[in-house]
């Protein structure tokens, strides 16, 4: 946290995204982050907005400021899982990347290597270098409480993590499991978004399934290392879920280099590009429908979960697979995919002469999946409610766009809190209310968590626990809060019976 003795002149505020506090020298793109970074410079990332080739400076970056998105946008949901500061949705400044400034409405221009300091709790970018003192969470008092939480909350907490690292502090933070690993985060090393761009590019199956051979020993690794962290407590793996175009290069540069590698035309590398390029690709070619049109994406990852499983078990890691598929509407995309998985699975365990205990499940997350509960319940061991897209797919409202309307809608009451930080009770909660109780009428011992943001959110939690979910999974630093929560809902629950 920053130094609260410490004189701090705020230039700026915005969304108070991912808490903590984070001080560097101003830089305005992930390459320039990850280049300072190898030389010891401590750097907060400034971006318009971010995307998913923004992840290493991210990772190299001690915090991250961003001029446009809410509370669920990419930067928001990244930094938080990452433990990382940020600081979102800011109309306090203006970014001009080719400049590499950033100018504020009360006048200060930040330039590439300035000093900047941010406090991600409050939502505020501070000139200069503020002094900062380590937060104690491991107090007497502060053990003693979390002790009385843990032992009247119901719900259990889950963390949302696809790194050792994540999974390591979700667990110091008390986590029960991983309820939520995004698999395409695993994707973009450098060592793997070569061979992900060449299968993504390839002119065939054969193509295809040889750049996938090469990804699957760091996928299984990927898969180990969370069994092991997390021995004898459930790992849910989502598949594969974003558009493909994201993994793509976007300038020439970086399309020729591609090329170069893959031994094409930058105009063949081009065309790809623009083949693949939707309008508006958060309702387009991902989720389930990547693995229907492209089974041997959902082999590769099944593979690689099912034989990471049983080397963990062989190795004395006792592992509760979960296998989530994203996006769903019908009850015939999960039995589709669903089928891969199990042939798959089949596959490895007669080469192995072993096998393991699995389920598969799907996340809830289009409105149309929700009025479905009763049938997708009967091919879904497990439902894992993703609020964020639903709450966007419900609302009508991208979730990455609309931090200027919904200050708007929340200054004339037409909704009381932030629907992507806060659950929409009246109209998303109704979903996940059904969801809940026609899914158990058709599979009583299904089991119904939530891993969208919402899952750290307090006034959420409450809901939640109204509505019988066995889980929240939320961001690794947000685990002590839902805890808490968890318990604080266990107590009015009670009360009110």
């Amino acid at each position: 946290m920053l130094d609260p003795k410490a004189k701090k002149n705020v230039i700026a505020t915005g969304l108070p995204a991912s808490p903590g506090a984070a001080v560097g020298r101003a830089v305005f793109c992930a390459e320039d982050a990850e280049a300072w970074a190898a030389k010891g410079e401590k750097v907060i990332l400034i971006r318009n907005e971010t995307s998913p080739e923004d992840i290493g400076g991210m990772h190299a970056s001690q915090g991250v400021i961003t001029a446009r998105g809410g509370m669920t946008s990419h930067a928001a949901v990244v930094a938080r899982g990452m433990g990382t500061p940020c600081v979102s949705g800011s109309t306090d400044i203006t970014i001009d990347l080719k400049a590499k400034t950033m100018a504020t409405k009360c006048g200060v221009v930040i330039k590439e290597g300035d000093w900047v300091s941010l406090d991600g709790a409050k939502g505020q970018i501070i000139e200069g270098q503020i002094p900062t003192v380590q937060a104690d969470t491991n107090s007497g008092n502060f053990g003693k409480l979390m002790g009385w939480v843990d032992q009247i909350r119901r719900l259990k907490v889950r963390a949302n993590a696809e790194t050792p690292q994540d999974a390591k502090q979700a667990l110091a933070f008390g986590a029960q499991g991983i309820g939520l690993s995004r698999t395409e985060h695993m994707f973009f090393e450098p060592n793997r978004i070569a061979d992900m761009r060449a299968m993504i590019l390839a002119d065939n199956e054969a193509g295809r399934r040889e750049a996938l051979a090469r990804l699957l020993p760091y996928q299984k690794q990927d898969f180990k290392d969370l069994f092991k962290i997390m021995d004898g407590l459930p790992v849910t793996i989502r598949l594969l879920d974003p558009p493909l175009h994201e993994f793509l290069p976007h300038t020439d540069p970086e399309m020729q280099e591609l090329a170069d590698k893959l031994g094409k035309t930058l105009a063949e590398v081009k065309a790809r590009t623009n083949a693949l390029h939707e309008l508006n690709p958060m309702l387009g070619h991902r989720g389930c429908r990547l693995p229907i049109t492209y089974p041997e994406i959902a082999e590769m990852q099944t593979r690689a979960i099912i034989e990471a499983a049983i080397e963990s078990e062989e190795a004395g890691v006792k592992v509760i697979p979960e296998i989530e598929v994203p996006l769903t509407g019908s009850k015939k995309e999960l039995d589709i995919v669903k089928a891969i998985i199990d042939t798959t699975a089949e596959k490895v365990f007669a080469e192995k002469g072993k096998k393991v205990h699995y389920i598969v499940g799907t996340m809830i997350e289009l409105p149309r999946a929700a009025l479905m509960a009763e049938e997708l319940a009967q091919s879904a061991a497990f439902f894992g409610f993703g609020t964020n897209d639903l709450t966007q797919t419900t609302l009508g409202m991208s979730r990455d766009d609309t931090g200027a309307i919904l200050d708007e809608y929340r200054a004339r009451g037409i909704y009381v809190a932030d629907p992507f930080a806060s659950i929409d009770v009246e109209g998303v909660g109704k979903l996940v209310r059904r969801a809940c109780v026609e899914g158990r009428k058709v599979n009583p011992d299904i089991h119904l968590g939530v891993c969208g943001e919402h899952g750290g959110d307090p006034k959420s939690i409450e809901f939640f626990e109204e509505c019988g979910l066995d889980y929240v999974s939320c961001s690794p630093f947000r685990v002590p809060v839902a805890r808490l929560a968890a318990a604080q809902a266990a107590v009015k629950a009670k009360a009110k019976k």
